[in-house]
């Protein structure tokens, strides 16, 4: 997993947030970690308005099973947005599953379809 910095000094403490953070992520798919996954947490400040920063983290899939997955959340607070993240991409990945799921019944039952068909115009003849 690869953590970029955006906008902000280099911690690690972050560092260590992120990884503990996105660890169950990790855990409960595995093949998360085959692919190539980037974390990337951003301060949002303008040097012109005066007011309260705006982080945001972003997490982006770009190879492997769950490829082309992106997800970003912002809030006041860096761990408050990686909280949120975390939470909603568990959600993500499950659903991401399920799709997967779906498309190989689907694909399997238009398969039976196609050689059930065969079958029956051969005993039709």
């Amino acid at each position: 997993m690869k953590i970029v910095f955006r906008n902000m000094d280099r911690s690690e403490l972050a560092r260590d947030i992120v990884r503990d953070r996105m660890e169950p992520a990790f855990e409960k798919f595995p093949n998360l970690r085959k692919g190539d996954v980037s974390v990337t947490m951003t301060m949002h400040n303008s040097p012109v308005q005066p007011g309260p920063d705006l982080f945001s983290v972003k997490f982006v899939c770009l190879s492997g099973p769950f490829q082309g997955l992106v997800m970003e959340k912002r809030a006041p607070n860096l761990y408050v947005a990686m909280a949120t993240l975390v939470d909603h991409l568990l959600e993500t990945l499950h659903r991401f599953g399920d799709r997967k799921k779906a498309q190989r019944i689907r694909t399997a039952r238009v398969e039976a379809r196609a050689f059930h068909g065969g079958q029956y115009e051969e005993n039709s003849q």
